[in-house]
Formats: C-alpha cells, sequence, structure tokens
C-alpha cells in the first residue's frame, strides 16, 4: 500500500502553513497535529494519509520518521529551513487546513492531554503507567472507528 501523502510531506505542510498563520511548531505539537490529520483522515475518508504507524510514547502519539528528523530542536520550535511541498492534492491540502483551524491554536501540552483521555493511545498504551516508555502501535483500525464515532 503506497502513501496519499508521505509523513514528511504532511509534515512540511503543517510546519510551512502554522508559520505563515504565524505560529511557530515544537516537536511536541507536530506530532499532534500529525496524529490529529491521520486520526480524522481516517475517519473521513476510510484511508490513512500515510502508512506509517503512530506509537504510544509518554508524551502521546509520535511518528519515529518524523519526530527523529526534528528531535535536534528538543522543546524549541522548529526553525529548520522547511520547503512548501509540492503537488498535494487539494482535498489533503484541505483537510491539513481544517485541522490547523481546529487544533493549530490549542497548546502543545493541551493536545497532549487530549490523546491521554482518547481511548487509541490508551488502548496502545495497554494500562502501563503514563511515564512508562513504550514503542506500542497505536493502531489505525482504534483511531479510525474512536474519531468516526464522535
Amino acid at each position: 500500500m503506497t502513501d496519499i501523502c508521505g509523513p514528511g510531506r504532511v509534515a512540511d505542510y503543517l510546519v510551512v502553513e502554522s508559520r505563515e498563520r504565524g505560529e511557530l511548531l515544537t516537536n511536541l505539537k507536530l506530532q499532534k497535529l500529525l496524529y490529529y490529520a491521520q486520526a480524522w483522515f481516517l475517519a473521513l475518508h476510510d484511508e490513512p494519509l500515510f502508512q506509517e504507524d503512530f506509537q504510544a510514547w509518554v508524551h502521546g502519539p509520535v511518528l519515529p520518521s518524523q519526530y527523529q528528523r526534528f528531535k535536534h530542536n528538543q522543546w524549541r520550535p522548529i526553525m529548520d529551513d522547511v520547503m512548501p511541498p509540492t503537488e498535494i492534492e487539494p482535498r489533503i491540502e484541505a483537510h491539513l487546513d481544517e485541522i490547523l483551524d481546529v487544533f493549530g491554536s490549542e497548546p502543545a501540552t493541551a493536545l497532549e492531554i487530549m490523546t491521554h483521555r482518547e481511548r487509541p493511545w490508551l488502548e496502545a498504551r495497554g494500562g502501563i503507567a503514563p511515564d512508562e516508555p513504550s514503542n506500542a502501535v497505536v493502531r489505525k483500525e482504534t483511531m479510525q472507528d474512536f474519531y468516526r464515532s464522535l
């Protein structure tokens, strides 16, 4: 199965568009926006934006490839030279804009708390302590079912 829009292109779009809206993203906030972009795309379109799985880390769902890509920023805003992705389907662009409209004004910590209260992350964590590391996969099927029910 191929990606509709690879995770790097989605991340690039979110970083660039957030800058244009006057906000610099941290890696933490980018992770949560990526998560909600994938979750709501699954719920609304019955297919994933990208195939890579999120993992249920301590601070919420994380997409390992994009976490590693921006890890050097630590807690600071992502200042990397990120170019706007080319050739994104209009429906993908509209979806990502809506994600930013809904979740973009929320602080990263608020988004983290939200994910911690939702079934996909909780189920993936399987009852381990909130501060215990985990690489457990947040299942796409659980994301799709949960967000579709909302």
